[in-house]
């Protein structure tokens, strides 16, 4: 029988690991991603800044308007002529503009007549000329203002588009379009169109004398939007910082998670193509973090991996040896048996054969039983017990049993016993009846076995609201010798009382007992029962199972 080893249970499966792109990974991606993500809102931030434009119009547009309503009554007042028909008289109105606004370089304000000539101009008045200097010959922009100007025109384009924006339904005026409104009567205010073709505030006041309109007065600023382009270069730095801090966070977040866990994913890819070889997982524990935890539970998962494939291995050496004894027996009787000489003889290896193929299909059982145990385990749910009820249930079983005829099985139950056990019934069942065959087949004649149940409180994982089982099966035979109280409970360990027929045991039954038990989160060890001089009286195993599991 070829023995099973681990590299049986290689897979086959195809590597599935993602490629990269552009050299980096997946995670590193999106934790880029993930931190471009608020770098983005900042920078929406600084487009939406157009909207401030609303807020910084409305209070200039205020701030014009009476401008506008006091220039207008004061011309109203110093500059009509005429009677029944009343005019501006344009040389009056020039001399009051020029009074009112030649030490005030805030706003422009233009005066019109009824017919919308204009009669004057704040800027003539000033002797301001407006200078447009010529684009350089070479582009030499520099970087922060080639960026300003991308964000003016992005700003734009987002305050035009945006939803959200009051002011994307009103109508962009010439100037001409603004007087001629006035001149009917009604204040006109918004945004309108200069002769140079930009943007500016504007507010037209008609200047009338009773119902009659004499001329308007328009008064405009163009430094809205130079207030919100400086706020906008005021941002630079920190948009710069931003996006180094950004890069910065990305480069740290993916030194130390993307690569550690890829690190991890690669030891564990290793392991899975291993074929059983001991393969290290990167010793990442000095980490106090989930990638910390990551590498310690790799690192007890493939321990735990490797002490099973050995446990496997050395189970499979073991059941090979055990069944090579009955089958090489099986084998000399056969070819023995041509040769018997006369009926007592075939008679004899008849037997034997009968024994050893009994032993081989008991065997073939318990191991089979023993290899299906932890899936059992596994798959099954743990449902409550009663348990002295449990225990004396299996107990009434043996009554009235040959082998139980010549010993007697005693229940003791401590005061402080539980009652009830979440646990699986039939694996716990087999506990019980493997332990009291084991002390029947130790006990005497007329010997005396005694079950226990109470409770202990040595377990770990034994708590106030946990408590925990302790059952004793204790026997009145030849005890267990001291080398022996821990190796009883190996695969195949047989120690048969003197008289005993050879093969009557499979060797399995204690490590059974222990693989239901620690599946139980309990545990289970044998220990010699004394008198008061010492004297070994027998032998008794001890189960502690937590009551929930």
């Amino acid at each position: 029988m070829k023995p099973f080893t681990a590299s049986d249970t290689a897979t086959t499966t195809p590597d599935s690991r993602r490629t990269r792109t552009w050299g980096v990974s997946r995670l590193s991606r999106q934790i880029l991603i993930a931190n471009l993500a608020g770098l983005l809102v900042l920078v929406i931030g600084v487009l939406v800044l157009d909207e401030m434009r609303e807020g910084l119009i409305d209070a200039r547009i205020a701030n014009l308007r009476a401008q506008g309503e006091l220039i207008a009554g004061v011309l109203e007042e110093t500059s009509t002529v005429g009677s029944p028909i009343p005019r501006m008289d344009s040389e009056r109105a020039r001399t009051v503009m020029n009074g009112l606004f030649l030490s005030d370089a805030a706003a422009r304000v233009q005066l019109f007549d009824e017919y919308g000539g204009m009669i004057t101009d704040s800027n003539i008045l000033r002797d301001q000329v407006r200078v447009n200097p010529l684009a350089p010959v070479r582009d030499e922009a520099s970087f922060r203002k080639k960026l300003s100007d991308w964000l003016t025109a992005s700003g734009r384009f987002v305050a035009r588009f945006n939803p959200f924006s009051q002011n994307n339904s009103q109508i962009i005026r010439t100037r001409a379009e603004e007087v001629g409104f006035a001149l009917l009567g009604e204040t006109v205010a918004g945004e309108r169109i200069d002769e140079n073709g930009e943007r500016v505030v504007s507010v037209s006041v008609p200047v009338q004398h009773v119902i009659a309109v004499l001329g308007v007065v328009t008064v405009e600023s163009n430094d809205v939007s130079e207030i919100v382009a400086a706020e906008r270069r005021a941002l630079f730095p920190f948009i710069i910082v931003a996006i180094l801090v950004t890069m910065m966070s990305s480069i740290m977040l993916t030194v130390l998670i993307a690569r550690p866990i890829r690190s991890l994913a690669e030891a564990a890819d290793r392991v899975r193509r291993s074929g059983g070889r001991q393969v290290n997982i990167p010793d990442m524990s000095s980490r106090r973090d989930e990638i910390g935890d990551l590498s310690k539970s790799l690192q007890s998962m493939t321990s735990a991996l490797y002490e099973r494939l050995g446990a496997i291995e050395s189970f499979a050496a073991d059941v090979s040896h055990e069944i090579k004894n009955p089958l090489t027996s099986i084998r000399s009787a056969v070819e023995t048996l041509p040769n018997a000489k006369n009926a007592d003889a075939r008679q004899k290896l008849l037997s034997i054969l009968n024994s050893d193929v009994s032993r081989l299909d008991r065997l073939i059982t318990d191991i089979s039983a023993s290899s299906r145990l932890d899936i059992d385990l596994a798959r099954a749910r743990a449902e409550p017990i009663d348990l002295p009820l449990f225990i004396r249930d299996i107990i009434s079983i043996y009554q009235g049993t040959p082998a139980a005829k010549a010993v007697s099985i005693q229940f003791e139950l401590a005061p402080d016993a539980p009652q009830i056990l979440y646990g699986v019934e039939e694996p716990l069942a087999r506990v019980l009846q493997n332990l009291i065959d084991n002390a029947i087949t130790f006990s005497p004649k007329k010997g005396n076995i005694t079950v226990r149940l109470g409770t202990s409180g040595e377990l770990e994982n034994r708590t106030e609201s946990n408590p925990i089982a302790r059952i004793e099966i204790e026997d009145q035979g030849p005890g267990i010798p001291p080398d022996n109280l821990e190796t009883v409970f190996h695969r195949f360990y047989t120690d048969r009382p003197k008289g005993q027929k050879f093969g009557t045991h499979s060797g399995l039954g204690l490590a059974i007992v222990r693989q239901i038990v620690s599946a139980h989160k309990g545990r289970i060890w044998a220990e010699n029962a004394v008198d008061n001089v010492d004297k070994i009286t027998g032998a008794r195993f001890v189960v502690e199972l937590p009551l929930r599991q």
